[in-house]
């Protein structure tokens, strides 16, 4: 059995030969992905070919569980990893919808991508909450279980729109039924930009006017719809004016010019419920030829067959509308962006004399790695596929170093050099090594120092290609390696706060057996990262304990801590409208 990281004095800097393959309503819609919610990720698939697949979910009769209300559900989404049975192996999450407050019939408006296997038995955990808060964990008992579905991709896609009941302790009767439309996701994306607003819509309020919101669902193979996105209420008025919102083509049509999108406009209610003021079927292409602003009618149908003189419901307007092409990360590598791979290592005291074997920087005489050093390994040697010249900024923090071994907050890992690049991940080990021998571990452990010095290499790179209209060429991956809780996570916050609107992600591996706790809330999977009033533009940081990988193969930790940073490269170039290289 070979061992699952390099061995020996010459095995040990050896570079790879290959690289390795809260509103009434909740507004919007979008993806959710694996790693969206939670952290999580599907499981890995040794094939090669496979089916990118949307699922849109809708349920109708579920336990109602509050006592002055209704349930207000969400759909957590997971399959099954390590095994075909699946009573033996262990579900994990890719995905979960909106929280939706307050009714028994949810349609989700947020659409879960899976990749779909021909060759493999995929099985899927649909579970139900009734939630309180969005923030909450369901994971940790903080929702009440609603009921749950359990069966299998191929079944989904084969059989969508697939219906089957819902099961709660044993028992299906009184739990409703959940619903699944699957769909294949077109190859092109754009992102639609739309300004909405309406005027003299119905009156249904008693007391009031109306509460007014727009539902856009997309038509189904089978004529049904399914509802793709959803703004916000706007309350007491007959003239709504909406917030521009964006949504994928995807999402809204998938990327089918021709196919219908029903937009229905709905009087929301306090009690969860909603009543139906008037709809137009419009499809993407027709909304490419308007002349803006543009005037729909809002058609009623049991009005209109009950009244001949009915002329509308109200009347909708297209005020704005901006279709962009969206890249993948695939293409901007391939139109010349560079991975430029930074390190920060700890060297506080916490970590253990390093002459002794306890320590977390110990150095086995044998060439075994300590943590640290296989961290670099999985890490690195993926990220330093994507950089031309392979010279790579790596620093420690937390030490006293030489000559005069002063307290230093950052240093140069190549204590002395005058220069922080290494040449590749064997440059990064040999240096680290070195300064094991060179400083003098200490403390505290405070990362917004090394935050702070990579941002602001980041910095220039988002200020000439805002100056210049220009593609972006690097992008930083700063890998922070840590034994313990940030002593500076105030400060630490306001950095990552900063670092989120440059192109640069962090990803934090917590090396040791601590309390890493704390991490999650650097980690915003949940919710944008905020301090105070500053909040975060994307969530730009992933944390992962190699603890979890400490028995896998290094690819295994790679792909943890990796896999968020294509869709946060992405996010960076759509925030921001950064043009693509020409190769």
């Amino acid at each position: 059995m070979s061992a699952p990281y390099p061995t020996g004095v010459a095995a040990k800097y050896a570079a790879p030969s290959a690289p390795p393959t809260s509103a009434p309503y909740p507004v919007g819609g979008g993806y959710a992905s694996a790693g969206a919610a939670s952290g999580g990720s599907a499981p890995p698939s040794n094939s090669e070919y496979h089916t990118p697949v949307q699922l849109f979910i809708s349920c109708t009769g579920l336990q109602d569980k509050d006592v002055l209300s209704k349930s207000d559900p969400i759909c957590v989404v997971d399959m099954l990893q390590g095994s075909i049975d699946h009573q033996r192996g262990q579900f994990r999450e890719v995905g979960r919808t909106e929280w939706i407050k307050d009714t028994l019939n949810p349609q989700f408006a947020r659409s879960i991508a899976v990749s779909y296997y021909f060759e493999e038995v995929q099985h899927l955990k649909f579970t139900l909450y009734d939630i309180d808060d969005e923030k909450v964990d369901v994971r940790r008992g903080g929702g009440e279980l609603l009921g749950e579905a359990l069966t299998q991709l191929s079944q989904v896609v084969t059989k969508s729109p697939f219906e089957m009941n819902l099961t709660y302790r044993g028992r299906t009767s009184g739990v409703g039924k959940i619903k699944i439309v699957a769909e294949q996701v077109s190859s092109k994306c754009e992102t639609i930009s739309m300004t909405w607003s309406a005027s003299k819509v119905d009156k249904m309020d008693f007391f009031g006017k109306s509460d007014p919101f727009l539902e856009f669902a997309r038509e189904n193979t089978d004529g049904s719809f399914a509802v793709a996105h959803r703004t916000e209420v706007i309350k007491n008025t007959l003239d709504p004016s909406w917030k521009t919102f964006q949504v994928e083509s995807t999402q809204l049509c998938n990327s089918d010019d021709q196919r219908k999108i029903r937009i229905q406009c709905q009087d929301w209610n306090k009690n969860g419920s909603s009543d139906f003021i008037g709809a137009v079927d419009v499809s993407l292409g027709e909304l490419r030829r308007l002349r803006l602003p543009h005037n729909l009618d809002l058609i009623n149908p049991a009005k209109k067959a009950k009244k001949k003189s009915y002329r509308n419901s109200g009347t909708l307007c297209l005020r704005s509308l901006e279709i962009t092409q969206n890249f993948n990360f695939l293409d901007y590598l391939r139109n010349g962006l560079e991975i430029n791979f930074v390190v920060g290592v700890d060297f506080t005291g916490s970590n253990g004399n390093p002459r002794q074997s306890n320590s977390l920087h110990y150095i086995s005489p044998d060439g075994r790695m300590n943590e640290y050093q296989r961290a670099l390994w999985a890490v690195g040697s993926v990220c330093e596929q994507y950089d031309t010249d392979k010279m790579f900024p790596a620093y420690g923090f937390g030490a006293k170093t030489p000559p005069n071994y002063e307290f230093s907050s950052i240093f140069n890992l190549g204590v002395g050099s005058g220069q922080p690049e290494c040449h590749g991940v064997s440059g990064i080990l040999a240096a680290y090594q070195q300064a094991i021998t060179q400083v003098q571990l200490w403390g505290p452990t405070n990362a917004a120092p090394i935050i702070n010095t990579v941002a602001s290499i980041a910095e220039e790179e988002h200020m000439q290609i805002q100056r210049e209209k220009r593609p972006c060429r690097i992008y930083q991956i700063l890998l922070l390696l840590t034994d313990g809780i940030l002593t500076d996570m105030d400060q630490t916050k306001l950095a990552v706060i900063r670092a989120s609107r440059l192109p640069m992600s962090i990803i934090i591996v917590g090396v040791g057996h601590a309390d890493f706790s704390d991490m999650d809330t650097l980690d915003a999977d949940d919710a944008l990262l905020r301090h105070g009033s500053h909040v975060a533009l994307r969530d730009i940081v992933q944390f992962v304990p190699f603890s979890k990988f400490a028995n896998k193969p290094p690819e295994h930790l790679a792909k943890e801590v990796l896999e968020e940073v294509p869709g946060q490269v992405v996010d960076y170039m759509r925030a921001f409208k950064v043009p693509i290289g020409s190769g």
